[in-house]
């Protein structure tokens, strides 16, 4: 995948590190250049000095739809701004914005861009809304038979019920986050586009709850 991360602060610089390191191709921007020692010399992807909400610079950094952005500089303002035109002007699939002000978060959760608070796992979770799929778990259970998954719903999937996603995965739904507030879903609750889901499953079958929220049967 190819990744444009803006911000080369402790989190951005964390997050295109392991991203180099999974195998993707990256391109950090930051405003200033000294920003890319964190880096380090053995950094694999490329660097370049600018400001991330400019389309000249998004476009030489290579962006298309197929992108996935994150923007996680020091100002929320500057972030969402960032977001909103690899997302409105280019059309990037997967965009993630870091936001201090939690109530601008759950504004900006409603134009469908996923936004991540600062709290010391930031780059984790920065790394699992830009990825198509969650490549770690967030719990595993002793036994190691089950596992709990965070997965974002696809606009495939909008309108499915809770009840129809537990019965074809054989999982639970325990959390389900919209529009900045969390909650416990009912059985009944009907499935939004990027709503982001908690899901306890058996630890194989992770890959029958992506296939469901892709292709869902019955759900509607």
């Amino acid at each position: 995948m190819h990744v444009i991360v803006v911000g080369c602060g402790r989190v951005g610089s964390d997050v295109a590190r392991n991203l180099v390191a999974a195998g993707h191709d990256v391109v950090v921007v930051d405003r200033k250049a000294e920003a890319f020692r964190r880096l380090g010399e053995d950094f694999g992807g490329k660097t370049l000095v600018g400001v991330g909400f400019d389309r000249d610079l998004l476009a030489a950094a290579g962006i298309t739809e197929e992108s996935a952005v994150a923007a996680v500089t020091s100002g929320d303002n500057s972030n969402i701004l960032i977001a909103r035109v690899a997302k409105e002007t280019f059309g990037a699939s997967h965009v993630v914005a870091r936001i201090y002000d939690p109530r601008r978060a759950s504004i900006y959760e409603r134009l469908g861009i996923a936004t991540v608070a600062t709290v010391a796992w930031t780059s984790e979770r920065v790394l699992r809304h830009l990825l198509a799929a969650g490549t770690t778990p967030d719990w595993i259970d002793p036994s190691a038979k089950f596992t709990m998954v965070e997965r974002r719903v696809p606009a495939e999937a909008a309108g499915t019920s809770v009840a129809s996603l537990e019965a074809a995965t054989a999982s639970r739904v325990a959390l389900l986050h919209r529009f900045g507030e969390t909650s416990i879903p009912a059985p009944a609750t009907l499935l939004q586009e990027d709503d982001q889901l908690h899901v306890v499953i058996g630890a194989g079958n992770t890959d029958v709850l992506d296939q469901q929220l892709q292709a869902p049967e019955g759900g509607h």
